[in-house]
């Protein structure tokens, strides 16, 4: 199944459709419950779909899982816990052998309330047309997964060569989390450590040599501020976000830049600053290219 990054970005779903759908989310609270009588009127006058519903603990629990889908949709936050959650309602609609046609004539009546909700609650026409087409890719989007889900458990269920696929994935993606987490942790353990660097380096800074003290310090957190950037593009990697090799790139070349600063205060022989510059030049261009490169993606 795609990623959740790769299925938002063939859709469009950028950040201001976030923001949007956000901005609904007081104005569906307060119709939530004309949407889920509007959905669950259907379902009961529907006779194989309120086969389903025939116990009451069945429906109470069924109907509020609804109620909490419809006011996530303009909860502002789509990150991978909400793509798990969306590929679990499909699973869970495959295991109790519901037909997916159920499903998309939901989300059609959601689709069709919503519509009608902005329709006549927002005046501005520029607006309405932008809020409806962040609330047409979220629905589109949801329905994408669960659809694909529902697939993909059916081919979990009746093909073994499948579950074994499936598994080799799954071992491999919990895998993959584990070592995310150790580098976490590494992550963690490295910017303590270039914080005491900083604290030794302005210690130095009080009792040492005034000039050799700054250049240090300086330097000590230039290597602060990349590992933060680091840490921050890690949890945007888990959360979903893009991956940026070139922070990286940034670390080793805040450290050159730190390492020629202080080989220019020790009066180091003139054919290693040389090095050091020319080293500079080149992580400098390769930074550059690789930025670049990720700014356009």
């Amino acid at each position: 199944m795609r990623s959740f990054r790769e299925i938002k970005l063939h859709y469009n779903f950028t950040a201001e459709d976030e923001k949007r759908l956000a901005s609904l989310q007081n104005l569906m609270a307060e119709n939530v419950d004309r949407a889920m009588d509007a959905l669950h009127s259907w379902i009961l006058q529907t006779k194989q779909a309120a086969a389903f519903f025939t116990e009451e603990s069945r429906r109470a629990h069924i109907f509020g899982a609804q109620k909490n889908w419809f006011l996530d949709l303009f909860g502002g936050n789509y990150d991978n816990t909400y793509y798990e959650g969306l590929i679990r309602i499909g699973q869970a609609h495959v295991k109790r052998l519901v037909d997916a046609h159920f499903m998309n004539r939901a989300v059609n009546i959601i689709r069709n309330f919503c519509v009608n909700v902005i329709n006549s609650q927002i005046e501005d026409v520029d607006e309405r047309a932008r809020l409806l087409i962040s609330v047409e890719k979220i629905l589109d989007i949801n329905l994408d997964i669960i659809t694909s889900s529902y697939i993909e458990e059916e081919l979990r269920t009746y093909s073994p060569a499948y579950r074994v696929r499936n598994a080799l994935i799954s071992f491999s993606e919990r895998f993959s989390q584990s070592m995310n987490l150790v580098l976490i942790l590494a992550l963690i353990g490295l910017t303590l450590g270039v914080v005491g660097l900083f604290a030794y380096d302005v210690r130095n800074l009080v009792t040492g040599n005034l000039e050799h003290g700054i250049i240090s310090a300086l330097g000590s957190m230039l290597i602060l501020w990349v590992m933060i950037e680091l840490m921050n593009t890690e949890i945007a990697h888990l959360k979903g976000g893009k991956f940026h090799i070139s922070v990286f790139i940034g670390v080793a070349l805040v450290t050159i830049i730190r390492e020629t600063m202080i080989a220019t205060l020790k009066h180091e022989r003139p054919e290693t600053i040389y090095y050091l510059i020319a080293a500079i030049l080149v992580i400098g261009v390769v930074y550059w290219l690789v930025k670049r490169t990720e700014d356009r993606g």
